[in-house]
């Protein structure tokens, strides 16, 4: 059985108050809400949520990359998705 949503990609950024850390097509991501992770995938109903402090997991076309966030939100919104984070940086 197939994942829904696999295969097709979404857009993620990811900004911090100094610079854009990221910002591209991803397959998939796994957000560190205040409350546990949240995994999203292309078709992801729409959402706010409150960031809490860890790795932000994201698998882009060329590859798995992974960011550091602390404090701050995620909204998902028709296939884009924006983490403004207090604190991101490449882990």
């Amino acid at each position: 059985m197939a994942i829904p949503g696999s295969g097709r990609t979404f857009n993620l950024s990811v900004i911090s108050p100094e610079l854009k850390v990221f910002e591209g097509p991803v397959k998939f991501a796994v957000v560190p809400a205040h409350d546990g992770e949240i995994g999203i995938l292309y078709g992801h109903a729409p959402l706010i949520a409150l960031l809490g402090e860890g790795e932000l997991r994201v698998e882009t076309t060329a590859g798995t990359r992974l960011f550091r966030v602390a404090g701050g939100f995620v909204q998902v919104l028709e296939n884009e998705v924006a983490v403004l984070s207090e604190q991101a940086r490449d882990a």
